[in-house]
């Protein structure tokens, strides 16, 4: 479930997320949303096999070949390339698997839920920090969160 205080625990808690899919290209929102991730102090490990390295991290070909722990996996893949990446994602021993915008493999997300994972499906990792942690409200967006309570997770 990806309801606001499931994803406040799943974005203070995942400080290591492997963006497979990421692009190189500045332009594309693969490589928005890691850059603003990286800049707001998580590791992003990017996943690619068309590259070296992207944003200063060396890329891997598979989440498989990353040597170290990974908290989440954030998915800029088509629906249909989901449910590979997500028993890599179970194998690898990630906490979470997040599919972005416009992606929600059902299959995917029943599998690692069963599994143990949090799951989030069609939402933006960037979109939801800043509207939970970045102040989007500041700027006039509505956030649709409204809470006399302090938050219980506060990332950085």
């Amino acid at each position: 479930m990806s309801d606001i205080p499931t994803l406040r625990r799943i974005l203070a808690q995942s400080r290591t997320i492997a963006v497979v899919g990421l692009s190189a290209d500045w332009f594309r929102p693969s490589y928005f949303a890691a850059k603003y991730m990286q800049e707001h102090g998580y590791r992003i490990i990017p996943v690619n096999p068309k590259y070296p390295e992207i944003l200063g991290e060396k890329c891997y070909k598979s989440l498989a070949e990353i040597p170290q722990p990974v908290d989440m996996v954030d998915c800029f893949r088509k629906t249909e390339d989901i449910l590979p990446i997500a028993r890599e994602a179970i194998a690898i021993g990630a906490k979470v698997l997040w599919q972005q915008l416009g992606v929600a493999n059902e299959e995917a997300d029943g599998l690692v839920r069963g599994a143990g994972l949090d799951s989030v499906m069609a939402r933006c990792v960037k979109i939801e920090h800043a509207r939970l942690f970045g102040g989007l409200g500041w700027v006039g967006v509505n956030t649709k969160v409204i809470s006399a309570k302090r938050p219980k997770h506060i990332a950085n």
